[in-house]
């Protein structure tokens, strides 16, 4: 179909800003599906409703429909502050237009979701900057090292003494245990094989696993506890099956150190419409957040957490976020951390949409 010849109430579905349509007695008589993502409610939930019975936050959108009822022409109120999500308010540009007489239509923008977009983009610059060196460096190790090993053996050939021998196996245990950092830092040499992937046979492979190593390593403390709090009704995304897995692994291996023994690790699925990744938007994403209530990531760490080598811990190599970053940018997706004392969240964003939608 023609652009011309579209429903505008569709064209209305594919905008990122919140749309709705109000009556003179401030009944609801339309969301869009960005409305819907907003104030967390359907549509078939409110419409027929009015905005204070069926929308949290809607003291703002009642005053700026007065305002806009004095005045008789359209009005914006930028940068107010909507409690629309639990106890944390969004930050939002808000304008109220009258249609006819008695219909007003209110749009609004998230100005959170813009500093949100600038800031996805920064990671993946990042992202892509710190791979770059990483490869080039990682190469220019790469060769010396296998140079290295061979000689040692070469060397350990030669002498006589089993006692001097240790000394050549010392070389070659360290050459190898280098080699393995150095491919972890070039990751995986074959490209990906994407196919649909069920989210939560991932997340149920990875429990496993980690369930598996916390019963190999444990001592009298307690275990860490892994809950699930899954939407069943969500389709499988495009992926690479094991790199999804590695990702997701490396993020809940992550919690776990955190956490410690006898802390709890949340494992949620969800799904977001019209939402975008960096500067692109996509219709559908599905969204797995690996929650923990270690003591948190202090501030002035959390802009360096997906650089390599950054880590807390002393036996710590620092590339498990990075990789997890790495992986999930391969797939058109994202990762993100928010911390505070007691919860920390790190959020995968995964496109949905395949190539024809």
């Amino acid at each position: 179909m023609e652009d011309h010849e579209r429903d505008p109430s569709q064209i209305l579905e594919e905008l990122t800003t919140a749309v709705l349509l109000v009556d003179d007695r401030v009944r609801i008589l339309h969301v869009n599906h960005a409305a819907e993502t907003l104030f967390r409610v359907s549509s078939r939930q409110v419409v027929g409703q009015t905005l204070g019975t069926a929308l949290r936050g809607a003291e703002l959108l009642e005053e700026l429909i007065r305002q806009t009822q004095r005045t008789g022409g359209a009005y914006t109120q930028r940068e107010r502050r909507l409690p629309v999500r639990g106890d944390r308010p969004v930050t939002v540009d808000c304008t109220i237009t009258p249609v006819s007489a008695k219909r007003v239509l209110i749009e609004i923008a998230e100005v959170d979701r813009h500093a949100r977009i600038t800031r996805e983009q920064h990671l993946l610059s990042q992202n892509r900057a710190v791979q770059e060196l990483i490869r080039g460096l990682a190469h220019e190790i790469k060769n010396p090292l296998g140079g290295l090993r061979g000689a040692a053996q070469l060397l350990e050939a030669e002498l006589p003494e089993r006692d001097q021998r240790e000394y050549t196996q010392v070389i070659i245990r360290e050459a190898d245990r280098l080699q393995q950092l150095v491919d972890a830092l070039l990751g995986p040499n074959a490209p990906a094989r994407e196919e649909p992937v069920n989210i939560h046979e991932v997340l149920e492979r990875v429990r496993s696993l980690v369930i598996a190593e916390d019963a190999e390593g444990r001592a009298e403390a307690p275990a860490v506890a892994l809950q699930r709090d899954y939407d069943p009704s969500i389709p499988p995304v495009t992926a690479e099956h094991n790199h999804l897995v590695q990702a997701v692994l490396n993020l809940v291996r992550n919690a776990r150190q955190a956490t410690g023994p006898g802390g709890t690790i949340t494992l949620r699925t969800r799904t977001q419409r019209q939402f975008t990744i960096a500067d692109k938007p996509h219709r559908l994403v599905a969204r797995i957040d690996i929650i923990d209530d270690g003591p948190g990531i202090p501030l002035d760490q959390q802009e360096q957490i997906f650089y390599p080598m950054v880590t807390s811990r002393p036996e710590g190599t620092g590339l498990g976020l990075p990789i997890a970053q790495s992986l999930v940018s391969r797939l058109g997706g994202l990762i993100e951390c928010v911390s505070e004392p007691g919860r920390t969240v790190f959020t995968i964003w995964l496109p949905m949409e395949t190539e024809n939608d």
